[in-house]
């Protein structure tokens, strides 16, 4: 394998095609202002770099990564790649992620409006995230400890599990299919609307509105904070530990909880409207 070390890369395309490299204490930068530094590479291992210009890693296939600092410059910086591993690192380009599958990130820092979409085989571990739409459309997804803060996440995924993570989202898990979520903290308003096959087990829900429209809702052992006018039309079964503010026509399904507010129904409601709310007695 090559090995390339403290060396500075200005140029468009420096790098292309190359195969088998190591680089190590290199520098993607310059007034050249090049783009594309490693596109169709295979086999790539970047160590201790620093990027800082635009579309560096496109059409990389395998690529390992550890202490890589990608700044805010560098822009849709991993797309159409297969085989990644990204340890340790900070990615603060937008689109950082894009249409790319086999991946594993871990112990890093990632600031990046749009990041992971329709990207697959995604695991995560230990990583802390700010974005808008994060893995739209994204598919195979296991995330662990996982801090995320941003709007509109997890929008369509598919075979998504996501454990001892704190979400502070907004619309998160719309139109979502087949969700686990276990032991987590997530807030926003309303979530998971027109999702399907989405179970939340021991974790706290947070914010108004949630889940609604849903098909084959399951809640295990969760409780709730400031969670008002949910599961409106939704086929939902589960137990609520506390208590929740209010329900508006539950349409389908058993829910228990130790307490509720208010259970609202819609006379004029186009649905028909048969869920039951069952209040546990002490």
């Amino acid at each position: 394998m090559k090995y390339i070390k403290d060396k500075t890369f200005p140029y468009e395309r420096a790098l292309y095609g190359e195969k088998d490299i190591t680089l190590d204490n290199c520098r993607f930068e310059g007034e050249e202002d090049g783009e594309s530094a490693l596109k169709e590479t295979k086999n790539v291992i970047l160590l201790n770099s620093f990027m800082d210009l635009r579309y560096p890693l496109w059409h990389v296939d395998s690529l390992y990564m550890d202490q890589v600092t990608q700044t805010e410059n560098c822009r849709a910086s991993l797309w159409y790649s297969s085989n990644i591993k990204i340890c340790n690192c900070s990615l603060l380009g937008i689109k950082a992620l894009r249409e790319c599958k086999k991946i594993k990130i871990y112990d890093t820092k990632i600031v990046s409006p749009e990041f992971g979409w329709k990207s697959s085989l995604i695991t995560a571990n230990n990583i802390d995230i700010t974005s808008e739409y994060l893995f739209f459309e994204a598919k195979n997804i296991k995330l662990d400890n996982i801090k995320f803060k941003g709007k509109y996440s997890f929008q369509y995924v598919k075979d998504l599990e996501i454990t001892n993570s704190i979400l502070d989202t907004k619309d998160a898990f719309w139109h979502a299919k087949n969700v686990v979520v276990k032991d987590s903290i997530v807030k926003g308003e309303y979530l998971a609307w027109y999702s399907e096959n989405v179970t939340f087990i021991r974790c706290k829900i947070i914010g108004t509105q949630p889940l609604c429209y849903c098909k084959k809702l399951k809640l295990i052992d969760c409780t709730t904070e400031s969670c008002d006018l949910a599961f409106e039309y939704s086929e939902v079964n589960g137990n609520i530990i506390g208590s929740i503010d209010s329900i508006k026509n539950h349409l389908k399904g058993k829910i228990k909880v130790d307490e509720i507010k208010e259970i609202l129904y819609t006379e004029d409601s186009k649905y028909k409207v048969k869920g039951k709310v069952i209040v546990n007695k002490n």
